[in-house]
């Protein structure tokens, strides 16, 4: 199953969406602002300097931002 950790304010995580859907690919969302157990998950994927979009392909992390660029997500 693919996840998508992802922040409403984050231009590269709608970029992957946007790539997402246009392959037909079936995935869920998880948005770290507004769920606190979603950002705990990230940073236990990700580490603690954590950078959004994150694309999660059954367990394992296969893509951090977009060409090396992304937005980081606040512990709190």
């Amino acid at each position: 199953m693919l996840e998508l950790f992802s922040s409403k304010t984050c231009q590269y995580c709608e970029q992957v969406r946007d790539r997402l859907d246009l392959d037909g690919l079936e995935y869920v969302e998880h948005d770290v602002d507004d769920d606190r157990r979603a950002r705990e998950r990230l940073t236990a994927l990700v580490g603690s300097n954590a950078m959004v979009p994150v694309l999660v392909d059954d367990g394992r992390v296969v893509q951090v931002g977009v060409d090396g660029r992304g937005c980081y997500v606040s512990a709190g």
